[in-house]
């Protein structure tokens, strides 16, 4: 029987390149799914038509001479894309939205490892996001060694990836950072462990807000 929600559920993972965001997010989802709740995966930068033509410009190896202004404003714009079409129709019927990355990826990428600040890039993206703010935001707390040491396994990569160790170690201080400036939802996930360990770490703070 499926369980109605008055008002929907919006969790966000966020988390270096490599964290295993992706893997534990289908199974996740279907966890919530189990429990019988109406639940809908999606991802950033994508999550529509619009927003998966702007993540192939974003993640296209070819753009090497894009600036971290262009990125952060490329971003914001699939992320309004993607919480007027998808987000928050699902959230006002009473879906639990599960989004792998949204705005602290901005902020721990181009806000930090950039170098356009964490604070001016959270302002644009308040004005892409509206009001609609993650319920629980799911931080893969992983090493940013072990992270890429897992993600270039036998896998092309794109041009984000293909940044440098340098980096993505700045990028994983960003995420600290940013995490510590705007605290309100967070939850860290220990992600050194197996899949397993990571998803039963994870369904006891869904649990939680379910």
């Amino acid at each position: 029987m499926t369980k109605q929600l008055k008002k929907g559920v919006f969790i966000t993972l966020e988390g270096p390149d490599g964290s295993g965001k992706s893997t534990t997010a289908k199974k996740l989802q279907k966890y919530i799914q189990e429990k019988g709740y109406k639940c809908v995966l999606t991802r950033e930068p994508g999550g529509t038509l619009l927003g998966e033509k702007i993540r192939g410009i974003l993640l296209d190896n070819g753009n090497k001479e894009m600036t971290g202004k262009t990125e952060a404003l490329l971003y914001a714009a699939a992320r309004a894309q993607h919480v007027e079409e998808k987000i928050k129709p699902l959230l006002d019927k009473g879906y639990v939205v599960i989004s792998d990355r949204y705005v602290f990826s901005s902020l721990a990428y181009q806000g930090h490892a950039r170098g356009l600040g964490i604070e001016e890039v959270m302002e644009i993206n308040k004005f892409a996001m509206g009001d609609v703010y993650p319920d629980k935001i799911l931080f893969f707390d992983i090493s940013p060694e072990e992270a890429l040491k897992r993600k270039f396994i036998n896998r092309k990569t794109d041009r984000i990836e293909n940044a440098g160790e340098e980096f993505h170690k700045t990028t994983y201080e960003g995420y600290k950072k940013a995490l510590d400036m705007y605290d309100d939802n967070v939850e860290l996930i220990d992600a050194n462990g197996t899949v397993k360990e990571t998803l039963s770490n994870f369904k006891d703070a869904i649990d939680e807000i379910l």
